[in-house]
């Protein structure tokens, strides 16, 4: 009976008209400020700034001309390794010597390069198309490296020449010499095949490797040449790694895409 004598009673009192009306509080108009402010600034923000994404794909040190493998025409017994591993030699230089019922045959490079990996050993038996060795083509001693990355079909596109490009090399300590710097040069616009890639880097493992995730798109990377390192290359760091970098290296490419405005997020 109380609360209803007390609701009665205000009923009965007249308005209080002549007071001012409170809409919100101080604090309540500061935050409302803030709110607005933030929005406005986000808004311009969206439309006149950008973000910038980068792409890690997997990487190989290369002289840019790709590998070959090195195959036994015929059936026999390896009797003579007349190559070393590493070693630089001319095209229809012989390799190796197999033995077979019509006497021996010799194995020869079909183009000039260097021997990256040999698989055939003294006295092994090897048959017909069977791989001996993987080559590396190099025309001239000179030759600078070239970086190969493949990156995910989907972020080729976006990835115009002269972009810069960051490369980890597995060979080099990333705390204490940094990174390799270089340069998209370009960009094969089709994906490769795990028998593409194995057949560039004379490599079948390789192949299977990279193609692990899907068929990537080989991005071909300049290195930026510095006179100041013992490498001949520009790293993040003052003098790089006191050693040369070597071909058939792994690494992992880190790929600036390019800019994007947030409210393109938001178009279709």
């Amino acid at each position: 009976m109380q609360f209803r004598q007390q609701a009665l009673a205000k009923l009965q009192a007249p308005d209080d008209l002549d007071l001012p009306v409170r809409f919100a509080r101080p604090q309540g108009w500061l935050a409302l400020c803030v709110a607005v402010v933030a929005i406005a600034a986000a808004s311009v923000w969206a439309v006149t700034g950008s973000v910038a994404s980068t792409v890690d794909a997997p990487a190989v040190l290369t002289y840019g001309q790709g590998s070959y493998l090195l195959q036994s025409p015929v059936a026999g017994q390896v009797t003579e390794v007349l190559a070393e591993q590493g070693e630089r030699l001319p095209a229809d230089s012989p390799v190796l010597k197999v033995r077979t019922a019509r006497g021996e045959t010799v194995v020869r490079t079909l183009a000039a390069g260097r021997i990256t990996a040999l698989a055939a050993t003294l006295g092994q038996i090897v048959s017909t198309g069977a791989n001996i060795a993987a080559v590396e083509k190099v025309a001239h001693t000179g030759d600078p490296l070239r970086a190969v990355v493949y990156v995910p079909a989907q972020n080729a596109a976006s990835l115009p020449a002269g972009t810069a490009v960051d490369l980890t090399v597995s060979s080099v300590p990333t705390q204490r010499y940094g990174v390799l710097r270089g340069r998209v040069q370009s960009v094969d616009r089709s994906a490769q095949s795990a028998g593409q890639i194995a057949a560039f880097l004379g490599d079948d493992q390789l192949g299977t490797q990279l193609t692990r995730d899907g068929r990537p798109v080989a991005v071909v990377v300049r290195l930026d040449p510095s006179s100041a390192t013992r490498s001949g290359y520009r790293w993040s760091s003052a003098g790089g790694p006191p050693f040369s970098l070597t071909s058939m290296t792994m690494a992992s490419g880190s790929i600036r895409l390019a800019d994007e405005r947030p409210v393109d997020w938001l178009l279709p």
